[in-house]
């Protein structure tokens, strides 16, 4: 049996290293201490993890729970929800995106783009606009990040699935100023989390099968102040014919690669 990687392992590593790249190139990734893996596991608690899991086929409208369902870092899984309160705005006002705004959001979730994520951020009005955006859509335990500290988001696993629902749901009634997205607005977000780049595809896509059709959007950040990471994913997966939402948030692992693994086998744990 060979020793060296396959070439689907140097591939994950390799997008990996990539997506760290560029997270530290757009100044929202902090290098990590030198002993940042040595003190994960000798200096600080072990990393931990959470799921949700509710089955959009099955009979119960209840998502089951895996593990203490606490607050999280979002990291850049928020960028879901800036597009769903972007998406209200537009509704209320009885248009739709313009150019620009589609522009900014189209690579905000295909390929987690910080800096269309920052000038959203600023047009939804920030925590404020988020938190009244959230309120409509059903989230309870979600508060947004300080400033323009969108990554600081904290949310919940439960939560989370709430915002599933109100993007793959079938929706309820909608009006001006009230209620959830739209039929259009719905599609406009299960396109762009079905069409994330590739080297972004990890997280709760493990818990199905590799030609399943899928939509999810993940967020990783490094914690400038103990070099620990927040690793996390959401979305929709198919297994066995039934169709998922999961969302699993992880933080405390010492590496990005160790979140990821994380987050794989607490997603495939969750659906097994």
């Amino acid at each position: 049996m060979s020793s060296c990687p396959t070439r689907t392992a140097r591939t994950k590593a390799g997008a990996l290293l990539a997506s760290a790249a560029a997270l530290l190139s757009a100044g929202l990734l902090y290098p990590a201490p030198a002993m940042a893996a040595g003190t994960a596991s000798s200096g600080h608690p072990p990393a931990h993890a959470t799921a949700a899991v509710l089955d959009l086929d099955g009979a119960g409208g209840t998502p089951v729970l895996h593990g203490e369902d606490r607050a999280y870092d979002t990291a850049s899984i928020v960028k879901v929800d800036i597009l769903a309160a972007l998406l209200l705005r537009a509704q209320d006002a009885g248009r739709q995106l313009s150019a620009q705004e589609k522009g900014r959001a189209e690579p905000m979730i295909r390929r987690s783009d910080n800096a269309a994520a920052n000038a959203l951020w600023r047009q939804i009005g920030r925590a404020p606009g988020l938190a009244a955006a959230n309120k409509r859509l059903g989230l309870t335990s979600t508060t947004g990040g300080p400033g323009g500290k969108w990554g600081l988001t904290r949310t919940t696993a439960s939560d989370q699935i709430r915002l599933l629902r109100a993007v793959f749901g079938t929706g309820g009634t909608v009006r001006a100023g009230s209620g959830g997205l739209d039929a259009r607005s719905r599609a406009y977000v299960r396109t762009l989390m079905g069409q994330v780049v590739p080297e972004q595809s990890w997280g709760v896509s493990a818990a199905g099968p590799e030609d399943a059709g899928r939509a999810l959007k993940n967020g990783w950040l490094e914690r400038n102040t103990t070099g620990l990471w927040d690793v996390n994913s959401v979305g929709r997966v198919t297994v066995k014919g039934h169709r998922y939402l999961v969302a699993v948030l992880s933080d405390g692992s010492a590496s990005m690669g160790d979140g990821v693994s994380l987050v794989e086998r607490t997603a495939r744990a969750a659906l097994s």
